[in-house]
């Protein structure tokens, strides 16, 4: 019997590992939603979120990605988009979550990976989790602090001048938080994250009102920037019940005096929505701050594939995509992913769940899009969509937005001010002012760039096998030898029945 059960336990470990290997994140990929992304030199990070393999037709189900990818921003591939690569470390110690956030600190090399929901089982830990990016590892920091939970399908945002990440709304729920009891709910919280001192706080939102699935971007006004949040949905009867945030409702939070404002906006304002993304440019001189906004779902309803932008201080909401319909677009989704590259030339949209398609999300180029965000790449689809250009940076105020806020491409906005004019007096006075930050250095945590070693020793690159060929070698490697104990097993027990 216990020869019985080792033979099992063989058969069912190989069969696990064989499925493991089966869907090649690069080769196998159909489409991705949930996920989180980060931007630090020169590569995009993708981490956690749902997958869909090939054939989707065939295999239509939801799986959990338990990959951490990297697009390279100054390689395209064959399609002009960038080239994506599945070769560094995540072993099943780290969560993978969907609905969470990825913040970056460029200055370390690190990313964090906060909140989240899992897609199956039960949350058994609440640890903080850091990827280090120099030595290809993750760390385990430990749980924050008592009062702060794992939240999914916030708002989440990095201010890399400061070294912060925050995290606004949320829900709470059984499947992020260990030993929850009761119903999933939102919060009012604002979480700040202080890297360089591993140091957590809680803060006040706006208001009591329970928020989540909207979105907060950061731009550098009043004396050390501000945080922009609107959008989602909102539980303002404290019951569970969550209803449309307006989109004319713009909350702002300045860094400094730890105060939140809330300003009306005007406009072609876009409809209510959640789990949409953003991304946050400006002008040369600051003198207008952008805003652009893609997809998202409604209360009701498959979605939207539009693009907004939101311009600042006018608080002016512009369409740029479609312009030739009423409606919103060919193809609604949501659960994507925005990050601003190639300082603010362009905006990478990545994945999206799909409620009234049925195929793969350009698998060929591993569902990136691309916003031309100064409408300067003369391929582009109707003045927005375009291939990828690693060579073209800085962001210039495209025309379709000079032409309501006045100025040029580099600035000079004359529509400062909302029509009916600001709330309060004192957020002009902040959104007038440029902040500016200090130079951050890097933590004497006994670390060292691998590649400022390898160069001081005489070493002009690195070889070796990628951290992905190790793991795939290892793998197969343990496959082998199970199968060889399988079959070690097999014979001993056909020689007992000979006798």
């Amino acid at each position: 019997m216990a020869a019985k059960s080792w033979f099992l336990s063989i058969v069912v470990l190989v069969t696990s590992l064989h499925l493991s290997m089966q869907n090649d994140p690069v080769k196998d990929f159909c489409r991705r939603f949930g996920h989180q992304t980060a931007v630090v030199d020169r590569k995009l990070y993708i981490d956690g979120g749902l997958v869909n393999w090939k054939p989707l037709e065939t295999d239509p189900k939801n799986y959990t990605n338990t990959w951490l990818v990297w697009h390279d921003l100054d390689h395209n591939s064959k399609d002009n988009m960038p080239q994506i690569h599945a070769n560094l470390s995540k072993n099943v110690s780290v969560p993978s979550v969907h609905g969470g956030a990825l913040w970056a600190d460029d200055v370390n090399y690190r990313l964090f990976l906060f909140g989240g929901e899992f897609f199956s089982g039960s949350p058994t830990t609440s640890n903080f989790m850091s990827y280090d990016i120099w030595y290809d590892q993750w760390d385990d920091f430990g749980p924050p602090s008592d009062d702060i939970k794992r939240v999914s399908y916030g708002a989440a945002t990095t201010v890399k001048e400061r070294g912060e990440g925050y995290y606004y709304g949320g829900y709470l729920s059984r499947a992020s938080v260990p030993d929850w009891s009761g119903e999933r709910r939102a919060t009012s919280d604002l979480i700040r994250y202080q890297m360089d001192s591993d140091t957590w706080a809680k803060l006040s939102g706006p208001d009591d009102i329970k928020r989540a699935e909207g979105v907060m971007t950061f731009i550098p006004a009043s004396d050390r920037g501000m945080l922009v949040y609107f959008g989602g949905f909102q539980d303002p009867g404290d019951n569970g019940t969550m209803v449309s945030q307006p989109l004319d409702e713009i909350f702002l939070y300045d860094m400094i005096s730890n105060k939140w404002h809330v300003q009306k906006a005007n406009g072609t304002i876009p409809e209510s929505r959640g789990r949409f993304c953003a991304g946050a440019v400006w002008a040369e001189d600051r003198s207008s701050y952008n805003i652009y906004i893609n997809a998202g779902h409604g209360i009701e309803g498959p979605g939207f594939d539009d693009v907004y932008i939101l311009s600042l201080p006018s608080f002016t909401w512009i369409k740029s995509y479609p312009l030739d319909q009423n409606g919103t677009g060919y193809y609604p989704s949501h659960s994507l992913s925005c990050d601003v590259v190639n300082q603010g030339s362009q905006m990478l949209t990545i994945g999206g769940a799909f409620p009234q398609d049925e195929t793969c999300d350009v698998d060929e180029v591993w569902g990136v899009h691309n916003i031309d965000l100064g409408n300067r790449i003369k391929s582009n689809f109707k003045k927005v969509w375009a291939g990828y250009e690693p060579s073209l940076f800085g962001y210039k105020v495209p025309g379709f937005v000079t032409s309501v806020i006045g100025g040029t491409e580099d600035g000079g906005a004359t529509k400062v001010k909302p029509d009916q004019g600001f709330v309060n007096h004192d957020l002009g006075t902040l959104l007038s002012m440029k902040a500016v930050f200090t130079n951050r250095t890097r933590l004497d945590d006994g670390r060292t760039d691998p590649k400022a070693a390898a160069s001081e020793g005489g070493s002009s690159s690195k070889s070796g096998l990628s951290t992905g060929a190790i793991i795939g070698i290892a793998v197969g490697a343990g496959v082998v030898v199970l199968a060889v104990l399988v079959g070690l097993w097999l014979m001993r027990r056909n020689r007992k029945a000979k006798c």
